[in-house]
C-alpha cells in the first residue's frame, strides 16, 4: 500500500508512479490516437464531408450514451472501494479482537508456559491468514517453540484457530480458568474465524463476468465513436481529445478492478504483512 500526503497536490500531478494508469494505457493510448488521426484525416481529406453531414449527429448520441457510461461507472468504482474498505474494518477487527484476548488472557493465565503459548499462536494466526489471502507459504518459524505441525495441504487459518480453541478447552479442563472465563474470550475466538471467512467472501466473489465484460466493451466502443462526430468542430484537435476521455474512462475501470480485491501485492492493496507485525508486536507487549 502506498503512503502519500494527500494534500500535495503537486507531487499527484506530476509524478507518475509505477502502477500508476498512465504508464499502464499508453500502448493503447498510441493506438487510440492513432485511430482518431485517420478517421480525421479520412472525414477531413479523403471523404470531404461538411457539416451538414448526418454524421455530425452522432454527438447527441454521445451526450445521452456518456451519462449513461458515468453512471456505471460510479456505481463500479463505488462497489470495488466498499470490498476495499470492508476488508480493512475486517483487519481492524482482528487486530482489536486479538488485543482483547491477548488482555483477557495475561489477567487469566499465571503459567509462563501457557502464556508463552498465546503470545506465539495469537499473532501467528493473522500472519497465516495473511499468507492465506496472498496465496503464499507460511513460515514455519511463526511457530518455533511450541511443537506444533501444520498441514500445508489443508486450511492453515483453521488450522491455527483450532489449535487456540483446544488450549484454551485444555486450560478449562485443567482449572487454569472458570468457565466464566472461557464464556468471556469466546467471542474473540470466534471472531478469528468470522474474519477469515469474510475475508475469503471478497477475495473469492469477484464482481460477475457479465457485468465486468459490458463495462470495457461499452467503454470501448464509446470511445471508437468518437472521432465520427466530434471531427467537425476539433478537426485534428480530436486526437488529443479522444485520447484523454478513453485515459479518463479506462482509468476509472483500472482503479476499480485493482481494489475490488485488497489482498495481494497491488500498490493500493492493504498492508496485511505490517497489520500481521503490529498484532505482534501489540501482543508481546500485553503478555
Amino acid at each position: 500500500m502506498t503512503h502519500y500526503n494527500p494534500k500535495d497536490w503537486i507531487t499527484f500531478i506530476f509524478r507518475f508512479h509505477k502502477s500508476d494508469t498512465f504508464r499502464t494505457l499508453t500502448p493503447m493510448m498510441i493506438l487510440i490516437g492513432v485511430y482518431s488521426g485517420l478517421i480525421a484525416y479520412l472525414e477531413i481529406e479523403f471523404w470531404q464531408l461538411s457539416e451538414n453531414s448526418h454524421v455530425k449527429n452522432l454527438t447527441i448520441m454521445h451526450t445521452t450514451v456518456g451519462f449513461v457510461l458515468s453512471l456505471l461507472l460510479a456505481y463500479r468504482t463505488n462497489t470495488a472501494y466498499d470490498r476495499w474498505w470492508e476488508g480493512r474494518k475486517l483487519w481492524g477487527s482482528l487486530v482489536n479482537n486479538s488485543r482483547n484476548l491477548a488482555i483477557k488472557l495475561s489477567a487469566f493465565l499465571k503459567d509462563e508456559n501457557d502464556i508463552t503459548y498465546f503470545k506465539k499462536l495469537i499473532p501467528a494466526y493473522s500472519s497465516v491468514l495473511a499468507n492465506h489471502l496472498m496465496n503464499d507459504e507460511t513460515s514455519m518459524t511463526l511457530f518455533e517453540g511450541l511443537d506444533l505441525e501444520i498441514d500445508h495441504h489443508k486450511h492453515k487459518p483453521n488450522q491455527v484457530a483450532s489449535l487456540i480453541f483446544k488450549k484454551v478447552n485444555n486450560l478449562y479442563h485443567s482449572g487454569k480458568i472458570t468457565g466464566e472465563q472461557f464464556i468471556i474470550i469466546n467471542a474473540e475466538l470466534q471472531s478469528f474465524t468470522d474474519v477469515c471467512g469474510a475475508c475469503e467472501r471478497i477475495k473469492n466473489t469477484p464482481i460477475p463476468f457479465s457485468y465486468n465484460a459490458f463495462i470495457k466493451k461499452f467503454i470501448f466502443f464509446f470511445v471508437m465513436t468518437l472521432p465520427f462526430g466530434f471531427v467537425f468542430n476539433l478537426g485534428y484537435f480530436v486526437i488529443p481529445v479522444v485520447v484523454f476521455i478513453f485515459y479518463v474512462l479506462a482509468s476509472l475501470e483500472l482503479i476499480a478492478e485493482e481494489i475490488e480485491d485488497p489482498f495481494g501485492y497491488d500498490t493500493n492493496d492493504l498492508p496485511l504483512i505490517k497489520i500481521a507485525s503490529n498484532i505482534k508486536r501489540h501482543v508481546e507487549d500485553i503478555m
